[in-house]
């Protein structure tokens, strides 16, 4: 089985699709914590639905919060770290201990780097007159959107198409991805 923490800074939309895969016995992995930087974010309502703990990190400089994290994600079993909409940089501390993902909504490397998360990215794919986009999975590293790619997945972007739409498009693909990506991590921890 696998040992996730769950990174999500907003709605939680990507954690409640890893949440309902468990449930629904697609994924052999159990969430041990949802970490948020935002104590009003949806995705920690989620996780106490849920059973899950949650952890919140304050709004403290970048060096405090990787060794407060690195602290707290001790008490837990962690095979895998996923950012699920975290808008925060990852420590040294943490990357030098942890495999973490993040999925990420363009096709990278266009549309990604620091600021370009959400529906500013789904902007600047329909301003450049895009006709593909989609999502992302890739490894974390030291840099925003960086690290190597583990899964892409492309959408159609029509002409008509908004921000939205392309949000809309983005966003199912995503889930899917994510959680068939992490069905074969589990497969890979259950043989360790």
């Amino acid at each position: 089985m696998l040992n996730l923490v769950v990174f999500a800074s907003g709605n939680g939309s990507t954690l409640q699709a890893i949440i309902d895969a468990i449930n629904n016995n697609e994924l052999s992995a159990t969430i041990n914590l949802v970490v948020s930087n935002n104590k009003d974010a949806f995705a920690l309502e989620r996780a106490k639905k849920n059973n899950i703990d949650t952890y919140i990190i304050g709004n403290k400089e970048f060096q405090s919060q990787d060794e407060e994290l690195y602290e707290v994600l001790s008490n837990y079993k962690i095979d895998l770290i996923v950012l699920a909409g975290y808008l925060k940089m990852i420590g040294p501390k943490l990357l030098n201990k942890y495999t973490i993902i993040n999925t990420h909504p363009s096709l990278l490397p266009k549309y990604g780097g620091k600021g370009m998360y959400g529906m500013k990215v789904h902007k600047a794919v329909v301003e450049a007159g895009e006709k593909i986009s989609g999502v992302t999975l890739h490894y974390v590293n030291s840099e925003y959107d960086k690290g190597s790619i583990i899964a892409q997945t492309k959408v159609d972007v029509l002409p008509t198409d908004t921000a939205e739409d392309v949000s809309a498009k983005v966003q199912a693909v995503e889930k899917i991805q994510l959680v068939n990506e992490l069905k074969k991590f589990s497969l890979k921890f259950s043989r360790i």
